[in-house]
């Protein structure tokens, strides 16, 4: 099955992961500049009016960067909605990333209901849906999206367990459409491999947390770079999704990663006593041990570039 059009000339086949608290214009501006998918969830544009603000920052700086550079690929935007009750926010965020014609939505954490996806699909734009289970993405698939994420083993944030080959060897049995696959990708071989494993694109998030452009702290940042894969923690404490945290985070916070209490998964929070997740208990894939540095997104994206290349040569 032929790729969507939006997806089919970007530098290098990576989809950047909207992360919570990370993901804002300048980071976007600066993957989307480098040639590939620049993405950020609704929920960062606080207050709500703030998300119309920002998209239309995004879409004129991109155009005025298209303008002085029209040799340059740029790469679309995509904006995540989190489809889940205690999103309040939900029905004013998707009116106006519609309005905006935002080109991918990815949505998360329930399956998008039908009106979104008629609504986005009635301007020509798509829709990608995380998944972390051959049920989930059998639901995903019933609603009518276009394409799935699957959130692999080893995934920052909200992630699954599946290990990526089984994950992306049963969705292909029964899906021809766009795949991406998330879970430790942090290099060019990484993602020369996703597609050898039969997925079309890289899902990548935590690499871009180490970058200049993240709205992370430096705590955060030198967490990653210190951090080895043995440091990341999974709990649903935090949010009542279980999802992957770098373990020092939990120190701070006057926790012990060993015994760590399960939360209620009906629900949905953002906090354990003072620590908020995201904000103090960082999130983080288990790829951290191949993180050792902190560059500009330019220079990432240029580096990942070489290394994929250059295993498609030895591969080839």
């Amino acid at each position: 099955m032929a790729l969507p059009k939006v997806l089919q000339n970007l530098v290098l086949p990576v989809i950047a992961a909207p992360m919570f608290t990370v993901s804002y214009p300048e980071l976007v501006l600066a993957q989307c500049k480098a040639g590939i998918v620049g993405a950020f969830p609704a929920l960062n544009a606080r207050p709500p009016e703030l998300l119309d603000i920002w998209l239309t920052e995004i879409k004129q700086a991109l155009a005025a960067y298209q303008a002085a550079h029209p040799e340059a690929c740029i790469g679309p935007l995509a904006v995540n909605q989190i489809i889940h009750s205690t999103n309040a926010r939900l029905e004013h965020d998707v009116r106006v990333c519609v309005e905006h014609r935002v080109p991918i939505f990815i949505t998360s954490l329930r399956e998008p209901i039908k009106e979104l996806i008629d609504a986005v699909h009635a301007y020509g734009g798509i829709v990608f849906h995380d998944v972390i289970s051959i049920r989930h993405a059998h639901k995903a698939l019933e609603a009518g999206v276009d394409g799935l994420i699957l959130v692999a083993a080893g995934a920052g944030g909200h992630a699954g367990t599946l290990s990526p080959f089984a994950l992306v060897g049963e969705v292909r049995r029964f899906f021809a459409g766009p795949l991406v696959l998330s879970g430790a990708i942090a290099t060019g071989q990484a993602i020369f491999a996703t597609q050898v494993m039969g997925a079309d694109f890289a899902y990548i998030g935590t690499r871009f947390i180490a970058t200049h452009e993240a709205n992370a702290t430096d705590q955060y940042k030198n967490a990653i770079i210190e951090a080895q894969a043995t440091d990341i923690i999974y709990t649903n404490l935090f949010t009542g999704v279980h999802g992957n945290y770098i373990r020092q985070s939990i120190v701070n916070a006057g926790l012990d990663p060993n015994q760590l209490p399960s939360a209620d998964k009906s629900k949905m929070v953002f906090n354990h006593n003072q620590a908020k997740a995201w904000r103090d208990i960082w999130g983080a894939g288990q790829g951290v041990g191949l993180i050792d540095n902190l560059p500009s997104v330019a220079e990432l994206v240029a580096r990942l570039k070489g290394e994929y290349n250059q295993a498609r040569r030895q591969f080839d």
